[in-house]
């Protein structure tokens, strides 16, 4: 039977792509406040600044490619079973070939109804404008959890960490809950590994890699070998 490896992962591994990070600009993403962009409350202020600016982040999507650290996680399903679970809202894993992945804040790619959050709807890289409608005619909006919503896929993730022979941390810095928690769902006996270049939240009997996302990968991976 393959072994399961869980890979947790945050913003640090899609920063290599060149996507921008919150926490790596003051507080800011992409010159704006989450709390202008990120909450209910923001949509309902101000929802024309709120559709533009994720307009502008799936533009920015489209433009850059998975890089070595997607990959390389996507090949090791040739040898064990693979679940990633992000707290990205990219789709650089998919397109850096990785066929299970779990997204805990919600995709980008996707809008959904601002009042029926069962309505989902597949939109690639195209924008969503004030007017865009569901199939019951309310105004659609971002498939992204934001900050003060649940996270739905939450108990299903931790499950999939449960379940893990290895786990993998990369490029988080477990200071974001409820998703740092997760690293408390996995055996005890079940080996941790968190790549990180900065200072991540300390986990205990963790083996850290202080090296960057693609780097680190890299020189786990080998390990592994």
């Amino acid at each position: 039977m393959q072994q399961h490896i869980v890979v947790l992962t945050g913003a640090g591994i899609s920063a290599e792509s060149g996507l921008s990070t919150f926490r790596d600009n003051g507080g800011l993403w992409e010159q704006h406040s989450v709390y202008d962009v990120a909450t209910p409350e923001a949509f309902e202020r101000n929802r024309d600044l709120v559709l533009r600016f994720y307009n502008e982040r799936r533009r920015q999507l489209q433009d850059v490619q998975p890089n070595p650290a997607h990959r390389l996680l996507a090949e090791l399903e040739g040898r064990y079973q693979v679940t990633v679970v992000t707290q990205n809202v990219d789709d650089l894993h998919e397109r850096g070939g990785s066929s299970r992945v779990l997204h805990l804040h919600g995709e980008l790619t996707k809008a959904r109804s601002s009042v029926y959050p069962d309505l989902v709807y597949d939109i690639g890289y195209n924008d969503i404008n004030p007017g865009d409608t569901c199939d019951r005619g309310e105004q659609l909006r971002p498939d992204i959890v934001w900050f003060g919503e649940e996270v739905p896929m939450l108990e299903t993730a931790a499950e999939v960490v449960r379940s893990a022979d290895q786990l993998l941390i990369v490029g988080t810095s477990l200071q974001v809950y409820p998703a740092a928690g997760l690293v408390y769902e996995v055996d005890i006996d079940v080996p941790i590994t968190v790549i990180d270049p900065g200072e991540p939240a300390s986990v205990s009997r963790a083996r850290v890699i202080r090296k960057g996302a693609s780097e680190g990968v890299r020189e786990w991976v080998a390990r592994l070998s």
